[in-house]
């Protein structure tokens, strides 16, 4: 009897000894992220929490999870949870920021994004996707700003000159907007709505419409219809 008890005690001990800890339970979630199961990390996530209430880096992964699935309240609401028990992190604020951004609640999505800036200036995905919120609420000097920080540490960032484009047009500067919007062609070919807007503003700005029905053309290649109604008025097409 007492060999007995004595095996089932080991046992126990075997069976806590291998429980994951809140640190694998974490990267498995990662993991379950990275090959695209969602709602696996997620559970993964909870249960390193479950071990770990203060485990910051789970409540944010989670937060993470919800924003793939676009399931924006709750990736916010897992993001506040992580800035709750520790404020330091650039990360859930860059996050909240971006479900944020998602929502169209710009205003908020900016806050976010300047105080992840203040607590870590090096990271050049703030400076892009403010500039983004930026442009969507028509604050177009800012946004060109963020986009020049952008490309001034990654220079052929495409969609940084063609946001900057967007903004220069927005701030009437159509000639910095055509230096962009090149800059944005070059570095990615399959942007029709890119090729739009040079063509337009070559057209518009320059009178310049050979140049113009040719980026037009490229544009409706890529799928970009908009580009037929200016083809149909100005091109001939």
């Amino acid at each position: 009897m007492v060999k007995k008890i004595w095996s089932i005690s080991l046992l126990i001990a075997v069976l806590f000894s291998c429980a994951p800890s809140d640190e694998e339970l974490f990267q498995a979630g990662v993991d379950r992220i990275e090959s695209g199961n969602y709602n696996d990390a997620i559970d993964y996530f909870d249960r390193a929490i479950e071990k770990n209430p203060d485990h910051t880096a789970a409540r944010n992964a989670k937060g993470v999870a919800y924003f793939n699935m676009e399931q924006y309240d709750e990736a916010i609401a897992a993001f506040n949870s992580s800035i709750q028990i520790d404020s330091t992190s650039y990360k859930p604020f860059f996050n909240r920021g971006n479900a944020y951004l998602e929502k169209g609640e710009f205003t908020k999505a900016i806050i976010d994004y300047n105080y992840a800036n203040s607590l870590d200036p090096q990271q050049v995905d703030i400076y892009y996707n403010r500039g983004v919120a930026l442009l969507a609420m028509e604050e177009y000097e800012d946004a060109i700003l963020d986009f020049d920080m952008t490309l001034q540490a990654n220079q052929t960032h495409a969609q940084a000159y063609f946001n900057k484009g967007k903004a220069e047009l927005g701030n009437n500067m159509p000639m910095a907007a055509l230096e962009s919007l090149n800059y944005a062609v070059e570095h990615d070919n399959r942007n029709g709505a890119a090729f739009y807007l040079l063509g337009v503003t070559e057209m518009s700005a320059l009178g310049k419409t050979e140049e113009g029905c040719a980026n037009l053309k490229i544009s409706l290649s890529l799928g970009y219809t908009d580009a037929k109604e200016w083809l149909d008025e100005f091109c001939g097409e």
